[in-house]
C-alpha cells in the first residue's frame, strides 16, 4: 500500500485518470484478441483512433475560434471514455459506429466551449454528448465496457483514481442509493433482488461509471454534504426503469441532472489571472502574486484547480491544485509554492513566467476552513508549503481585527525555509495568534523564543496546548506528515471529528 500511494501522490489526477483508461484500453484489446469480447484488436484500434482523431482536430476549431489555451490531455480522456461507451464495429461494419461516433466527439468538445456560464463547465463533456446526439440521430451509448471479462481491469483502475481524489464519500452514496432504488423496484416487480444485484454489479458499467464519471471534479459539488446529496440523486436516477413517458433514464441523463445540481450548489467562477510579480519568501520558496480584473469571494484555506498550458508537459500534467494563499480581504490572489528537486514541467513554466502571462484559476473547493463559531479553539499544525491555508486565514483575521484562540505549530527543516513569517508575526503582536517555528535541522540553534529546535510530537503538543482536547486541530502539509499528525492525535485521544484535514485532490 505505501508503494501505491508513493506512486499516486507523484502524478496528478487526471494524469492518472489518462493512464487508467490507456490500461483499460490495453485491456480490451487483449481480451479481443483472447476472443473474450465480441471485437477484434483492429476494430477496436480503429475506433479509437476515429474518436481520438475527431475529437483533436473539432477542439482544434473551437480553441481557435475562441482563441482558447488547448488541454491536450482533457481531450485525450473525453475520447477515450467515448470509446468505452460507444460500441466498437463489428466485422468491419462500420456505418452505424461512425455516426454516432463522429458526432458524439463533435459535441463532447463542443460543449466545453457552448455549455458554459462564465467559463464554467455545467455538464459533464461526455454526458452531454452521448444525450444530445441520442435526441438527434436516435442511437444511445450501449456502454460496452461493462461486461464480466472487463469488471477486474475496471476495478483496479477505479479504485486507484478513487483512492487518488479520496471521494469515497460520493461514491458510497451513489453505490447505496443506487443499490436500494433497483432492490426496491425488483420487489415491486416480483424478482429476485440478490440476482439483480449481481447482474447490475456484474452486467453493467456500474463501476465505471462510478469511478470515471460521477468524479470528474469540475462538474461534481466541492463540498462534503453537496457531494453526500450529488452521490445519492444520481443513484437513484440511475435506475433504467424510471422514465417520464416514452424518455427512459440512462447513466449519461442521471449525471447530467445531477450536474445541474451540482452547478447550483457550486462556485461558479472561472478565473483568468495575469502574473503580476513574483517574489522569494523562503528556500526554495516563492509568492506568486496575479492581478485579478473582478471579484472573487472565496473563504480562506479554499483551493483552486490551475491550468498552465506549457509545451511537453511531463507525466504529472499541466493542472495543479493550489490553496489560494491570499485572503477574500486582499485584491491580488496569491500561489504560494515551493520547488523541490526535479520540479515537474508544470512548476519549471510557472517559475519562468513572465510577468503579464496567464494562469486559469477553476473548481473552487474546499471544507479546510475557518469555523463558523468563533469561540471555539483551534490548533493550526502545517509542514513547509502546506502554510499556505493558515497564511490566507491569519492575514483575514488581521485584516477584519478579529481575535480567536489560535496557536500554531509550523514544522521546517531550517529557518531559512519560514514562508510568511512577517503575517505570523504580526498576527502574535496584533491578535494574539501565537506560532511556535519548529526546525527539524540539530544545527539550527536560535535565541529567538518562538523558534524551537524539535520535531512537532505528542510531547510539544501537550507542552504548547495543555487543554489540546478542548481544541480543533487543522492539520496542512505533504501527504505524509498528515497521515502521520493524525495518528498521533488520535492515539493522544483527540476525537476524530476535531481533526481536519487539509486535501485536495491531485495533491502532487
Amino acid at each position: 500500500m505505501k508503494y501505491i500511494d508513493n506512486f499516486l501522490n507523484k502524478i496528478t489526477m487526471y494524469r492518472l485518470v489518462l493512464y487508467v483508461l490507456i490500461f483499460f484500453l490495453g485491456a480490451s484489446i487483449f481480451l479481443s484478441a483472447i476472443k473474450a469480447l465480441p471485437y477484434t484488436p483492429i476494430d477496436l484500434i480503429t475506433a479509437v483512433f476515429f474518436i481520438l482523431a475527431v475529437s483533436w482536430i473539432t477542439n482544434l476549431l473551437f480553441s481557435y475560434v475562441y482563441k482558447s489555451k488547448t488541454n491536450v490531455e482533457s481531450i485525450y480522456i473525453t475520447a477515450l471514455i467515448l470509446f468505452f461507451i460507444i460500441t466498437p464495429p463489428q466485422g468491419g461494419v462500420y456505418s452505424q459506429f461512425l455516426a454516432l461516433a463522429f458526432w458524439a466527439s463533435v459535441w463532447t468538445v463542443a460543449s466545453k466551449y457552448l455549455f458554459t456560464i462564465n467559463k464554467k463547465h455545467i455538464f459533464n463533456p461526455v454526458a452531454i454528448a452521448v444525450v444530445l446526439v441520442a435526441l438527434a440521430i436516435g442511437q444511445s451509448a450501449t456502454w460496452w465496457i461493462g461486461t464480466v471479462n472487463m469488471l477486474p481491469f475496471v476495478l483496479i483502475g477505479g479504485l486507484l483514481v478513487v483512492r487518488k481524489i479520496r471521494r469515497f464519500d460520493m461514491i458510497f452514496s451513489f453505490f447505496i442509493s443506487a443499490l436500494i432504488a433497483i432492490s426496491i423496484f425488483a420487489i415491486f416487480k416480483g424478482s429476485d433482488v440478490p440476482n439483480t444485484l449481481v447482474r447490475t454489479l456484474k452486467d453493467s458499467a456500474f463501476f465505471f461509471f462510478a469511478f470515471i464519471m460521477l468524479t470528474e471534479p469540475l462538474t461534481a459539488p466541492s463540498s462534503k454534504l453537496h457531494r453526500i446529496i450529488f452521490g445519492g440523486l444520481v443513484g437513484i436516477l440511475f435506475l433504467p426503469q424510471l422514465h417520464i413517458g416514452p424518455v427512459y433514464s440512462t447513466p449519461e441523463l442521471a449525471l447530467i441532472i445531477g450536474n445541474i445540481f451540482a452547478y447550483l450548489v457550486s462556485p461558479k467562477e472561472k478565473l483568468i489571472l495575469k502574473l503580476k510579480e513574483k517574489k522569494k519568501i523562503a528556500n526554495d520558496t516563492y509568492d506568486f502574486i496575479f492581478e485579478n480584473d473582478r471579484k472573487f469571494s472565496f473563504r480562506p484555506g479554499e483551493y483552486m484547480e490551475w491550468t498552465l498550458p506549457h509545451r511537453s508537459p511531463d507525466t504529472r500534467g499541466n493542472r495543479r491544485y493550489f490553496t489560494i494563499a491570499s485572503s477574500p480581504s486582499e485584491s491580488d490572489v496569491r500561489l504560494g509554492i515551493k520547488f523541490y528537486p526535479e520540479p515537474s514541467s508544470f512548476k519549471n513554466h510557472l517559475l519562468a513566467m513572465p510577468i503579464g502571462e496567464e494562469v486559469m484559476g477553476a473548481g473552487r473547493a474546499g471544507d479546510f476552513v475557518l469555523p463558523k463559531e468563533s469561540e471555539q479553539g483551534l490548533v493550526f499544525i502545517a509542514g513547509g508549503i502546506g502554510v499556505t491555508p493558515f497564511r490566507s486565514m491569519i492575514k483575514y483575521l488581521l485584516d477584519n481585527n478579529e481575535k480567536r484562540n489560535i496557536t500554531m505549530l509550523y514544522s521546517n527543516k531550517t529557518i531559512a525555509d519560514i514562508a510568511y513569517r512577517e503575517i505570523f508575526d504580526e498576527a502574535w503582536n496584533k491578535l494574539g495568534i501565537k506560532t511556535i517555528y519548529a526546525v527539524t535541522d540539530p544545527k539550527e540553534v536560535s535565541a529567538d523564543p518562538l523558534i524551537i529546535n524539535s520535531f512537532i510530537n505528542a510531547d510539544l503538543i501537550k507542552k504548547e496546548i495543555p487543554n489540546y482536547t478542548d481544541k480543533v486541530f487543522y492539520i496542512s502539509g505533504p501527504h505524509g506528515m498528515v497521515n502521520a499528525f493524525e495518528k498521533t492525535l488520535q492515539d493522544m485521544g483527540v476525537k476524530n471529528k476535531n481533526i481536519k484535514i487539509d486535501f485536495f485532490p491531485g495533491f502532487a
